[in-house]
């Protein structure tokens, strides 16, 4: 069975500064599992510059592990490929050692605030109801929560969860995560865009109960939305706008273990780089779940596009980094 040790991500602490990010992107790009990897898939991994060799990968990923190309569809959407017992077991260990699978106790016992972050439905519920775990047995005190959403409209097979039954976006997800969790009931305040929904609407509720952090259920406008509804970047910056950031704060980011490389680096540059707040960024863990995981949600398919994923994130980190060190 294959086996590789763990790669480190990017480290951000308070007061960020930019001046060790391209050697631990580096580390993580040309790390022994990426290279075994690569190797797989019929590749070798070149001697380059940290840039040319994030574009190196860029390309190579898009060629033989983005499955949501073909039809440009959401992630449990996607049609999987059949792979051999040998194939699953190498993309397993290297998704392992690339830090997509195993979920993580957060670092830290305290911070100032704690973001969770948007998905498919079942995963909103997943991630709200570990977030009020985490407060609520005392494993962090933080003073507020906020749920981080879109307008993205929910499937079929989202609203078929009982509890998302009616709904009708990942924000209402996110609103019944938050209210089944930390056990709230009407918002304090209800703040939103006018009209009709689209991809420039917004909405923030707020809730405030005795013996609880203040919660926050965001739904965040597109940056690009004649394009695109809004993606994890946008509702970063959404959040930020409204908060007032300090470069001493700490932030906890709950989303999936999958999703931690692509979400951790997408935070520092949208939130370290601005604001200069440390970030740590934990997945929720499954065994703690009263909602079970999906079928798939977690297949060595899945597994390649997310390190995909933070393939690309990568990129865009080190691009901002560079314009920032040359600014």
């Amino acid at each position: 069975m294959a086996s590789f040790a763990a790669v480190a991500l990017p480290t951000c602490e308070p007061n960020f500064g930019p001046q060790t990010v391209a050697a631990e992107i580096h580390g993580w790009i040309s790390s022994a599992p990426m290279r075994a990897l690569v190797a797989e898939y019929g590749g070798t991994l070149p001697s380059a510059s940290v840039g040319d060799l994030l574009a190196w990968l860029d390309a190579f990923s898009d060629e033989h592990w983005d499955f949501r190309k073909h039809g440009n569809v959401e992630r449990d959407q996607v049609k999987a490929p059949s792979f051999s017992p040998a194939q699953t077991d190498l993309i397993q260990a290297v998704a392992t050692a690339l830090r997509l699978v195993d979920a993580e106790r957060p670092p830290r016992s305290a911070y100032d605030h704690l973001l969770v972050l948007g998905g498919l439905g079942r995963a909103c519920l997943q991630r709200t109801e570990y977030a009020a775990n985490l407060v609520r047995d005392n494993i962090v005190v933080v003073p507020e929560v906020s749920a981080l959403g879109s307008f993205r409209p929910l499937t079929p097979a989202e609203t078929a969860l009982p509890s998302l039954a009616g709904g009708r976006y990942e924000v209402d997800a996110m609103d019944v995560g938050v209210r089944l969790g930390f056990g709230l009931e009407e918002p304090a305040l209800s703040e939103s865009s006018d009209g009709a929904v689209t991809h420039k609407s917004w909405q923030v509720r707020t809730y405030r109960a005795a013996g609880h952090p203040e919660v926050h259920v965001l739904a965040a406008p597109s940056s690009e939305p004649e394009s695109r509804r809004a993606n994890t970047p946008d509702t970063y910056e959404f959040w930020a706008r409204r908060s007032s950031l300090r470069a001493t704060d700490r932030i906890l980011v709950v989303t999936s273990s999958i999703y931690v490389p692509f979400q951790h680096n997408d935070a520092i540059r949208m939130l370290a780089m601005r604001y200069g707040c440390g970030i740590d960024t934990v997945g929720f863990d499954p065994t703690q779940a009263t909602i079970p995981m999906a079928s798939g949600a977690t297949g060595p398919d899945r597994y390649l596009q997310e390190i995909r994923s933070g393939i690309l994130s990568m990129r865009r980190l080190h691009h901002a980094l560079a314009g920032s060190l040359t600014a």
